[in-house]
């Protein structure tokens, strides 16, 4: 089992050996002005999920937040100005990580000329009622 920092960690218990392949044909258009591909958010993983966000030229994202799940953002490609909390606007690009904890409003503009494409990693997985539209 594998143990961590003293405790048991869940993972050990539930997840199964299991290689996800990406369709980009399942990516979605979102109220949010992004566009998302799940590649991980299932309850056979409940401690994680892993989505694909992309962001066209020009576009910024709506101010939102998650309850209750801390959120990162992996810069894939392209450049953004994030926005989190009481931080600064920030400029990313590829390979910075943004960490957002839980209830803490957040938003990313793509301020470059080709799509803004992060990853969004959440923990514990993300689910559609913990989202909160607005500041």
């Amino acid at each position: 089992m594998f143990v961590q920092s003293g405790r048991r960690c869940r993972y050990a218990l539930l997840v199964q050996a299991e290689i996800r392949h990406a369709d980009p044909s399942k990516e979605f258009p979102t109220q949010e002005n992004c566009f998302i591909l799940e590649v991980s958010n299932d309850a056979g993983d409940p401690d994680i999920s892993i989505a694909r966000a992309r962001v066209r030229p020009g576009v910024a994202t709506a101010w939102h937040r998650l309850e209750g799940i801390v959120e990162r953002y992996v810069i894939v490609h392209g450049k953004g100005r994030v926005e989190v909390g009481d931080l600064p606007p920030t400029l990313v690009g590829e390979g910075d990580v943004v960490r957002i904890p839980p209830n803490v409003a957040q938003r990313i503009t793509n301020v470059g000329d080709e799509d803004l494409v992060f990853l969004c990693i959440c923990t514990p997985r993300f689910i559609q009622n913990a989202y909160v539209t607005g500041r």
